[in-house]
């Protein structure tokens, strides 16, 4: 692992370039610094297949879409659950072109007793959110409409989110996997978060079905992320970049190691596209 220093090998083939969002474009606070939207845009503009590829769901990746410049292309929201696709020449400018679903009802009965505090969501398979004791989150995109337990058992997932206030993110980690939670694929955040997509989805699984489509060789991908959801992420890529302030888990995947999110450390990476 490599501070962030790579080169391109001059060959002029168009990069898979695979941006995380939160943490990595754009701040704790969800701003994005303007060097890092400048250099975003200009590897757009360079012709590179730039992806958004983020935890978010789809009505809070959009914005991002837009900061960046990004037009054409695909982009993987709700952690590999959801693929869009950008077109101008769409009315709405995007299509979901894949939607993979589960069932949350075996996860939630296994998470309500050992988490009985903890408030839980669901994004449905029509992108609505779904949520207990009026819980609300930016990454959700849209405003969650509350439903008891058992309604959200009866619904067709996309993603499943489960917040806790009385545990670390470690306790919580430790917490989930005494469950044994079946058929899911799930990753725990900064915080006590936790993420449950279908089995076998994650950024990677979506990234790669759009590597496939697009044609680009698993060498010339490069991926840049901070959190345990960016795991299988930047493993698959053939540049695996963690962000400065990525836990230790995250930072061992990688290839290197850019500056942290208030450093501007994704610009880094991006400017080095260009070079």
């Amino acid at each position: 692992m490599t501070t962030s220093g790579y080169r391109p090998n001059g060959n002029g083939k168009r990069k898979m370039v695979c941006l995380d969002v939160d943490g990595t474009l754009v701040d704790h606070d969800g701003h994005m610094h303007d060097e890092v939207r400048e250099a975003a845009r200009d590897v757009v503009a360079a012709g590179h297949h730039v992806l958004i590829a983020t935890g978010r769901s789809l009505g809070a990746t959009l914005p991002i879409i837009q900061l960046i410049g990004l037009e054409e292309g695909y982009s993987v929201s709700s952690n590999g659950g959801v693929t869009l696709r950008l077109s101008a020449a769409l009315e709405d400018g995007f299509e979901v072109i894949d939607r993979r679903t589960f069932d949350p009802a075996p996860a939630l009965r296994a998470l309500r007793h050992r988490l009985p505090n903890a408030k839980y969501a669901v994004e449905d398979d029509q992108g609505r959110f779904l949520s207990t004791e009026r819980f609300q989150d930016m990454s959700f995109g849209v405003v969650a409409e509350g439903v008891t337990l058992e309604e959200m058992m009866r619904s067709s997932a996309t993603r499943l989110v489960v917040f806790s206030t009385d545990s670390s993110a470690e306790e919580f980690g430790e917490a989930v996997e005494s469950i044994g939670l079946q058929g899911v694929t799930y990753s725990v955040g900064w915080s006590a978060w936790l993420d449950i997509a279908a089995a076998g989805v994650s950024k990677a699984s979506g990234l790669e079905a759009l590597r496939d489509r697009l044609g680009v060789h698993i060498d010339d991908t490069v991926a840049v992320g901070d959190g345990r959801n960016d795991i299988e992420m930047l493993a698959w890529a053939g540049r695996g970049v963690a962000m400065g302030q990525a836990p230790p888990e995250v930072m061992r995947v990688a290839d290197e190691v850019t500056g942290h999110v208030e450093e501007n450390g994704a610009a880094a990476v991006l400017r080095s596209l260009l070079d």
